[in-house]
């Protein structure tokens, strides 16, 4: 076959990604490159002389082993030029096939499937498989990743943010927490999701015209093709399969490249000069800018974002194939074959981002220094909310008031919300009694540390990784 340098490709998946994420890129030209379209096709109709066979009572184990390697031995370029005969590519290699399996076998391949039994076919296990084999692994290792993180640094105090200001504290690992749970369970969902992809033999309008000129019983003959693919009828056949099982476990990869994107976004953005509270690994020769030598840009988790941009817009071309007239039209013989990119695009920020989170740290002076100083104009004012629940519940009714006076005094004097706090003795006190009563430990000194003030973000951030460390394994 022709080879191409691969500088001479269009798509950056073919040269840019293809050298810098080659591990993945080998993987997933095992299942959706062309060579494995062809080959998954090839196995389809040999899985359909298969079935014909055994409907017969005539397979036995050494035509079984014949059969199986002319599947996966089929020369693409060998399809590709009896196509430029028949202008037809399922045709093409039916042509070929016939040539390659045993002579007393030949009639059968292909015998009672229009293309798109084959196609559609071929289109699930190409899918399940590249979603099983390739991306759901990196998925579980980015995730496990994130719950390690999420462990690590439970109790590591950070300043939460709201609208990208200061809110009140929390702790790093709850911060990664919210995106172990979240992807967590949409890995779970696509996992689900390529379990139940579907594939048919129901001929050109999917009554089993053809199939029941041949069996007394078609959907067994389906049934008995589909099982050596290791797949299940879909439940209406037109031509196709119904769209909605492909459908749906894309628009899940694509809810979990979304996660994935928010994720590198929160990165990027903790890695600013002015918040400095996490950065990537950084290698000795690598170089940050092209004429600034001390930069270290947080290039990995930017893009990751940039091939979220590229691809999940896609998701509309996947709801576009939904659609199809009457029994089939051809609207969606181009568009579906960039399947294939998607899931390629998906898997490259997928490794991507778990390289980002390999070599993650936390800063904790930063972390630590930004917490202290957060609230405003007002240091440690993070520190007002629970004042002013407190005093409420003490019985005070304006406590909103009082808290936002003390606020503004320690703004106008330059103190921090701590030392303008104990100046108010009685709203000090209410505040303090409070605290005693909840079984606070040094409650008199509780508003002089802002990380005292976290709820259950440790907690919960040492649950959610346990329970999805655990999930991950099963």
């Amino acid at each position: 076959m022709e080879t191409r340098n691969i500088f001479l490709n269009i798509s950056p998946l073919d040269h840019r990604y293809s050298l810098s994420e080659a591990a993945v890129f080998d993987s997933l030209s095992a299942h959706i490159s062309e060579q494995a379209a062809i080959l998954s096709c090839a196995r389809a109709e040999i899985a359909l002389v298969k079935a014909h066979l055994s409907v017969r009572g005539t397979l036995c184990a050494d035509m079984e082993k014949r059969l199986d390697t002319v599947a996966d031995t089929i020369d693409p370029a060998a399809v590709y030029a009896e196509e430029e005969k028949t202008k037809h590519n399922i045709r093409a290699l039916v042509n070929v096939m016939k040539t390659l399996v045993p002579e007393e076998v030949a009639p059968l391949v292909h015998l009672g499937a229009t293309s798109v039994d084959i196609l559609d076919t071929a289109l699930s296990v190409r899918v399940r498989d590249c979603v099983q084999q390739v991306l759901l692994p990196l998925l579980k290792e980015l995730e496990i990743k994130l719950c390690e993180i999420a462990a690590r640094d439970a109790e590591t105090p950070q300043v939460g943010r709201t609208h990208g200001q200061h809110a009140v504290p929390i702790t790093f690992g709850f911060a990664v927490a919210e995106y172990v749970s979240r992807l967590g369970k949409s890995i779970l969902e696509i996992e689900a999701r390529s379990d139940g992809l579907k594939g048919k033999l129901a001929g050109p309008v999917g009554a089993y015209n053809g199939p029941s000129m041949i069996v007394k019983d078609p959907e067994d003959l389906e049934r008995r093709y589909l099982g050596y693919l290791g797949l299940e009828p879909s439940e209406h056949s037109t031509q196709l399969v119904e769209p909605e099982y492909l459908l749906r476990l894309l628009l899940e990869c694509n809810v979990a490249f979304g996660i994935i994107a928010n994720l590198a976004d929160d990165l990027r953005n903790l890695q600013r000069s002015e918040i400095g509270e996490v950065f990537e690994y950084f290698s000795a020769t690598q170089v940050g800018s092209s004429t600034m030598p001390q930069k270290r840009n947080p290039w990995n988790s930017e893009h990751v974002k940039s091939l979220w941009k590229a691809f999940s817009p896609r998701v509309i071309t996947f709801y576009m194939d939904q659609i199809s007239e009457h029994q089939r039209d051809l609207s969606n013989s181009a568009s579906q074959r960039f399947v294939a990119d998607y899931l390629a695009g998906f898997a490259m920020a997928v490794a991507r981002m778990k390289s980002v989170v390999s070599g993650l740290q936390a800063d904790h002076e930063n972390m630590s220094r930004n917490l202290s100083s957060a609230g405003g104009k007002v240091k440690g004012g993070v520190l007002a909310e629970p004042a002013y629940i407190l005093l409420a519940e003490a019985g005070v009714s304006d406590g909103h008031e009082v808290i936002r006076k003390i606020t503004l005094e320690a703004e106008r004097t330059g103190s921090s919300f701590y030392e303008a706090l104990v100046k108010h003795a009685d709203a000090y006190a209410k505040i303090t009694a409070q605290l005693e009563k909840l079984g606070v430990a040094d409650p008199a000194g509780f508003f002089a540390d802002p990380s005292r003030y976290r709820g259950l973000a440790a907690e919960k951030a040492k649950r959610l990784s346990a329970k999805y460390a655990e999930l991950m394994k099963k």
